[in-house]
């Protein structure tokens, strides 16, 4: 399997870089993922971002940690314990070349140890996939939560992408939710095969907590329909 992630990260991290990653989705035609967005600093971080990493606590997962930014940042600033976690062999190496301590080439459902918070950034629910799939992803959050942890993910109302009618509805297929999306990426004439992508709105997301035992926070909105929120286990049963 390609990982054009991992190599376009190598490169960058080698000083090899001469483009960046070409994305492409059923919402959106090709649009460039900058190879140096993935190793921002702090600074240069979204403010939910910055948020994000502000409540962190304990020991921390950092799931699709990419290029290890945001583990970096937790681990030398900090002083947290984090574990990094990324199915790209390449941005594994790159985080691990960077200094992040515990790097794994693992996929989310291969961690069975608990964490007091599990960190996903760069929209983390996404790897969920599917709607469908969501009672089972959240499921296996909260089996490697900690008692008293907390998931703090960001992602996107993607609804403003859909043309509106004139009383402000949206022209979507009623037969399956609108923020599913099928990416590829491409780089140095390599393409990637289509992989599934969630971004989810609030309210979704609020109520696949409540139907899973969690309770879900709104913390932060972004300025592009972006928000950052805080899952934590209910404190009673329903």
């Amino acid at each position: 399997m390609s990982d054009i992630l991992g190599n376009a990260l190598l490169d960058y991290y080698n000083g090899n870089y001469s483009e960046d990653i070409i994305t492409e989705s059923t919402i959106s035609e090709e649009d460039e993922l900058p190879s140096s967005y993935l190793f921002r600093s702090y600074n240069e971080m979204p403010a939910i971002e910055q948020k994000a990493l502000a409540l962190c606590k304990g020991k921390v997962l950092d799931i699709g940690c990419g290029s290890g930014s945001h583990s970096l940042f937790l681990q030398n600033k900090k002083k947290l314990i984090v574990d990094a976690i990324d199915i790209s062999r390449g941005a594994i190496e790159v985080a691990k070349l960077r200094g992040v301590h515990n790097t794994f080439n693992k996929n989310l459902f291969e961690i069975k140890e608990t964490y007091d918070t599990l960190l996903l950034l760069m929209n983390g629910i996404g790897i969920c996939g599917k709607v469908e799939r969501i009672n089972l992803f959240l499921q296996h959050l909260k089996s490697i939560l900690n008692t008293n942890g907390q998931i703090l993910l960001d992602s996107s109302d993607i609804s403003y992408m859909f043309d509106q009618d004139e009383e402000g509805g949206f022209w979507v297929n009623p037969d399956e939710y609108y923020g599913e999306v099928a990416f590829t990426m491409s780089y140095k004439g390599e393409k990637s095969e289509s992989f599934d992508w969630l971004y989810l709105d609030f309210n979704t997301l609020q109520n696949a907590c409540h139907a899973n035992g969690l309770t879900c926070e709104l913390i932060q909105e972004g300025e592009h329909y972006d928000f950052l929120a805080r899952i934590t286990v209910s404190s009673r049963p329903d």
